[in-house]
């Protein structure tokens, strides 16, 4: 007998979400379908060889308007990618890989590392990390959990 399919999710527009490779902290993030890749603000983003492969090592800011709350976070180099922002301006970004909690379910993302810091949320989550996962209400707002709920 196939394994039961995993029901879409239904999110709002924004979501607290983790990334527990990297750190404990929450992240808001918007919910961003015009985006294919997730992005995520990073500062100090440095390239270096480990063996043979190339690696990033960037720090977080996961809170808003907190620039004091940092992160080091060292990942392999998934990808290079020219990404298009809303302004119409194209960037090479780097992309690395690493899992995304949203509520109760955690699945692999790539993620862009961008400087986000005039945009509102730290990180965007785009379409190929939602697709098949998710069904968006846009009227709605952490339907996953709150900030002081488990997320």
């Amino acid at each position: 007998m196939p394994a039961a399919k995993k029901q879409p999710v239904l999110i709002g527009w924004r979501e607290w979400v983790r990334l527990p490779e990297l750190t404990d902290h929450a992240i808001k993030a918007k919910i961003d379908t015009g985006a294919r890749t997730s992005a995520i603000h990073a500062w100090k983003i440095q390239r270096f060889m480990d063996e043979g492969a190339p690696w990033v090592r960037f720090e977080l800011h996961p809170a808003q308007r907190d620039n004091r709350t940092r992160i080091a976070c060292t990942l392999p180099i998934h990808d290079e990618r020219e990404v298009r922002s809303s302004n119409g301006e194209t960037t090479v970004r780097l992309v690395v890989k690493t899992k995304l909690k949203m509520g109760h379910r955690l699945w692999p993302i790539e993620l862009t590392l961008a400087r986000r810091d005039q945009m509102g949320f730290r990180m965007l989550i785009g379409r190929s990390a939602l697709k098949r996962r998710v069904v968006i209400d846009p009227a709605a707002s952490f339907l996953t959990g709150r900030l002081t709920d488990a997320v």
